[in-house]
């Protein structure tokens, strides 16, 4: 027992040292790193332009709280909602925070309270975040939860359909699910989400948390789709390790964005400013966001050719990957990874999720794929035993 409190299962592994895809730990035994943190490191650890960005605004200056004006938060506000049909941003610390004032702003912008969210989804562990997050898991044991949440299956067109009234303020979902299983939007759903927002006074509230900032291929996962978000939040790779996150939103927000109806101490600090444009500069490249496509393909055809089709799943947005498991269990085999030099983490108890850096090389990708053939096969052969 040491001076933390126990709430998280860690692995007993201390990472003391990071560079590009790579990590090296507290023994000395280097990991190819497939986490990036939980997709926060989109451009690997210790990315020169990164190190450099912090170092010279570290010697200007800090913090100075929105008291004040901070020229460099329009900048990049500019920047997130270039060629969008959202006009405006906030920017917090996380990604619970982000989804706290997308919550709280479309209560306040439509005078209602009901929101539907679905099943298997994460959205935070605040307790508006975690009352809109359908999963039983985050809510035990912490009594009353923030009401007028609704949760309905995930991709079940006619059951949507049937929820919606008058009563709705908005429609808050993943354009992927991550946590819950890496499970993509059908374009069918999508197309309802969106006839529905459309045609009546429901906000569509879109998590990019930790699918924004080129992950799936694109700036952000939505623009894969019919879906036109009236509040997006971001996080995970916005700070590429910073910590920082945001809420874009259309104009016919900006009004409830008023002031005293939200804010944040150390949001859109400078620091976290800085390293967050860095990020955009690279990642918002269409070349750069066509290789992540290429790539997150590559990564694809390659978990295709070799698990077999009839025991594993695999599912797949640019470089956001889950290889559902089926009946086996994923978290005694991620140690195996691990035992193997391949840091992964999972999605649920039976997915595997692959979140390599943005700017993963395909040397890298071949030496995952060969540890992932190596130890998934061999367990997969001990379950059948």
């Amino acid at each position: 027992m040491n001076a933390l409190f126990n709430n998280y299962s860690r692995r007993p592994i201390s990472l003391v040292e990071g560079k590009g895809t790579f990590v090296k730990d507290s023994n000395g035994k280097s990991y190819l790193d497939f986490t990036s943190g939980i997709a926060v490191l989109c451009l690997g650890h210790a990315h020169p332009s990164l190190v450099k960005t912090l170092q010279e605004q570290s010697e200007k200056i800090w913090h100075t709280s929105n008291l004040y004006e901070i020229p460099s938060q329009v900048k990049l506000a500019e920047t997130l909602v270039k060629d969008q049909h959202l006009s405006h941003a906030f920017f917090c610390n996380s990604g619970a925070e982000a989804n706290e004032a997308a919550i709280k702003m479309a209560r306040k912008h439509t005078g209602k309270n009901h929101i539907i969210t679905f099943e298997n989804s994460f959205h935070g562990r605040t307790f508006g975040a975690m009352s809109a997050t359908a999963q039983e898991k985050i809510h035990n044991g912490f009594g009353p939860l923030v009401d007028k949440f609704t949760y309905l299956p995930f991709n079940d067109v006619e059951q949507l359909k049937k929820s919606v009234d008058d009563s709705v303020a908005a429609i808050m979902l993943e354009v992927v699910q991550g946590e819950g299983g890496v499970n993509p939007i059908t374009e069918e759903f999508a197309e309802a989400i969106h006839e529905i927002c459309s045609t009546s006074d429901i906000l569509l509230i879109i998590d990019e948390v930790q699918t924004g900032i080129g992950r799936t291929g694109t700036r952000f996962a939505f623009e894969q789709t019919v879906l036109k978000p009236d509040l997006v939040t971001l996080a995970k790779g916005l700070g590429g390790g910073f910590p920082f996150a945001g809420v874009l939103g259309t104009s016919e927000i900006y009004d409830t964005f008023s002031p005293g109806s939200h804010g944040t101490t150390y949001g859109g600090n400078p620091l976290g400013v800085a390293v967050s444009q860095t990020v955009l500069d690279i990642v918002f490249q269409d070349t750069f966001l066509n290789e992540v496509k290429e790539k997150g393909e590559y990564l694809v055809q390659k978990l295709n050719e070799i698990l077999p089709a009839d025991k594993l799943t695999v599912r797949a947005k640019g470089l956001l990957i889950g290889i559902d498991c089926g009946s086996l269990e994923v978290a005694p085999t991620i140690s195996k990874f691990e035992d193997a030099g391949l840091l992964l983490c999972g999605a649920g108890p039976n997915v595997l999720r692959l979140l390599p850096p943005l700017n993963v090389s395909y040397e890298e990708i071949d030496q995952g794929i060969a540890i992932l053939e190596d130890v998934l096969i061999k367990q997969l052969n001990e379950q059948t035993v």
